[in-house]
């Protein structure tokens, strides 16, 4: 670079001054999106300088644009809704209950499947006292299952063992269309270990209406009363308000102070406050 110099000027030419850069074509500044002032000065004086020098690197030209950060990972509960898929028997039982329910109650409606059920059950508990949506259930249970039917098991099945580790059996094969999938689990009865109670890992119905007050007014106490009266054998349903599961305990006796009476509904989505208006708070 230096012998260039000295070569142009002795041949009369003015050697450019190291602090004037050649200026880069518009068309090409305009295309970079530099001037000569941030781009060509810096660059000139890095190629002039001795390889013994210390240059400082060019200054950026333009804001340097941080990386985004990494995205936090937020934990969050979320409540999902359970997708049932009911095959023709599950449509069919279905359907029956959901008749003899509006027969029962003298209550019509249009809708089909469990959403009919629960449409049922709805016009039962805004409409009738409790002690009515009780006897309403219980009428309702009658006509699903033909007396001689029941009379014959009560006979033919004595509080046993077996009647009762049967009836937790029978429950999870031919009732999950109206609970959702249930298991049988043992427990001890006089000092022994029997398998009697159904475990409902998230009732189908309490999910559906997420109503306290329909839980324990449509269901539970009124299965409680008819298995007892109609199969002769006593039945404890223990609900879990907190998870929506149950136990359903063959052969126990209800508690006089059973804590599901004693629950408050839930403060958002029940479906009987935002349809009914109805205050069921227990």
């Amino acid at each position: 670079m230096l012998l260039a110099a000295h070569h142009a000027h002795g041949a009369g030419v003015r050697p450019a001054a190291a602090s004037s850069p050649p200026s880069l074509p518009k068309q090409q500044r305009s295309r970079c999106g530099y001037t000569r002032r941030e781009r060509g000065l810096p660059a000139v004086r890095a190629v002039m300088a001795g390889p013994h020098q210390n240059v400082a690197p060019p200054p950026a030209s333009r804001k340097m644009v941080a990386a985004p950060p990494s995205p936090v990972r937020e934990t969050t509960t979320t409540t999902t809704t359970t997708v049932y898929r009911d095959n023709w028997f599950d449509k069919l039982a279905i359907g029956y209950l959901s008749r003899n329910l509006q027969e029962a109650s003298g209550l019509k409606n249009g809708k089909d499947g469990y959403e009919g059920l629960i449409e049922a059950a709805l016009a039962i508990s805004g409409l009738f006292k409790v002690d009515q949506q009780w006897q309403t259930v219980a009428t309702a249970l009658e006509r699903a299952f033909p007396s001689y039917i029941l009379t014959m098991i009560k006979v033919m099945m004595p509080p046993s063992r077996f009647s009762r580790e049967y009836f937790a059996a029978f429950t999870t094969i031919f009732f999950p269309w109206l609970v959702g999938p249930c298991e049988v689990r043992e427990s001890e009865v006089d000092g022994k270990k029997e398998k009697n109670v159904v475990y409902i890992p998230k009732c189908r119905f309490l999910e559906s209406t997420n109503c306290v007050g329909m839980c324990t007014n449509l269901c539970k106490i009124p299965c409680q009363t008819f298995i007892q009266d109609s199969l002769g054998t006593a039945v404890y349903m223990s609900p879990n308000f907190e998870d929506m599961s149950c136990e359903m305990i063959f052969g126990q006796q209800p508690p006089e102070d059973d804590p599901a009476l004693k629950q408050p509904c839930f403060r958002t989505k029940c479906i009987a406050k935002q349809n009914r208006q109805v205050n069921c708070s227990i």
